[in-house]
């Protein structure tokens, strides 16, 4: 814990240059995590120069988390997110300032603890945020990461029943709610569908709260600039409408169109996602689909 109130007072360029080293780091002794970004940068067919940078980026992701947990305020925020204010956008802001709720989803890439606080300073007051998160194993760490997610209309569910329910509560209340749907859910929680060609175990979460509440759903993406600029927050609708009925084929093909649509803006980006992410591995309790095994690969990361 000093360590990370230590490093929180770093400034933001110094942490990006430190995380990039971090980054190559954990690469270098980590035989697993090599081989991992590998296989699943090798399934998206990215080229070296964006594996490169995606090793890099992920420890700039680590490397800012205590700035932006215990130093970074409002203010100091504020001046260095700025929002990509396209034709999605209009759309995105007409839904979170208007009466009905909204569905979030942001991908694992870039920095999503930047999203959800860049949608809370800009949006929040008029339409208060709650954010599934995963809590920490460690008591120290748990404690300090729900207090540096408590923000001023921004609450934090934890993902469980409980969590679940808080959601509802919200949404029903016409909020926003924020998810991270390539995030592996619990057995029961999720149904397999293709993500860059090989089934995942994917939440149905965002579809059923929207079939329940009517909410709109978007996705955020949220890029990190470099030299510590800061980030860029982009807004966009899914690929195609989630479907409505609670029916297994719905809930299948909105996985489906979940996956596709985080298909795409890894896509547009895809220095800044976490390729070695654990994005393939079955729940407790669920057995793999048959797949086919991806292909071997002498590119370098």
């Amino acid at each position: 814990m000093f360590l990370i109130r230590w490093i929180s007072r770093w400034p933001l360029g110094l942490l990006h240059a430190s995380g990039a080293a971090l980054g190559w780091l954990v690469w270098a002794l980590s035989p697993t995590y090599r081989r991992r970004l590998r296989e699943n940068a090798d399934l998206a067919g990215v080229d070296a120069r964006a594996r490169r940078r995606a090793i890099a980026e992920t420890g700039r992701m680590v490397a800012e988390t205590p700035w932006l947990w215990l130093h970074a305020g409002d203010a100091e925020l504020s001046a260095r997110v700025r929002w990509h204010e396209d034709a999605e956008f209009e759309v995105f802001s007409a839904a979170v300032t208007g009466p009905g709720p909204v569905i979030v989803l942001t991908p694992h890439m870039g920095s999503f603890e930047v999203a959800g606080r860049a949608y809370a300073l800009r949006f929040g007051a008029g339409k208060p945020e709650t954010v599934l998160y995963r809590p920490a194993r460690s008591r120290a760490l748990r404690e300090l990461q729900e207090a540096a997610r408590h923000r001023p209309n921004m609450a934090t569910a934890p993902a469980n029943l409980a969590g679940v329910r808080q959601m509802l509560r919200a949404l029903r209340r016409g909020e926003m709610v924020g998810l991270l749907p390539d995030q592996v859910p619990p057995e029961g929680q999720g149904v397999w569908a293709p993500f860059f060609g090989r089934p995942a175990y994917t939440m149905t979460l965002a579809a059923r709260l929207s079939q329940q509440t009517g909410a709109a759903v978007f996705v955020l993406r949220c890029e990190r600039l470099p030299g510590g600029r800061g980030w860029i927050v982009h807004a966009s609708r899914p690929t195609r409408p989630l479907p409505t009925g609670g029916d297994e084929a719905s809930q299948a093909l909105a996985a489906r169109i979940v996956n596709e649509t985080m298909e795409r803006e890894i896509a547009a980006a895809p220095g800044q996602y976490l390729w070695g992410y654990n994005r393939y591995k079955p729940p407790r309790a669920a057995d793999e689909p048959e797949r086919a095994t991806a292909p071997a690969s002498d590119k370098p990361a």
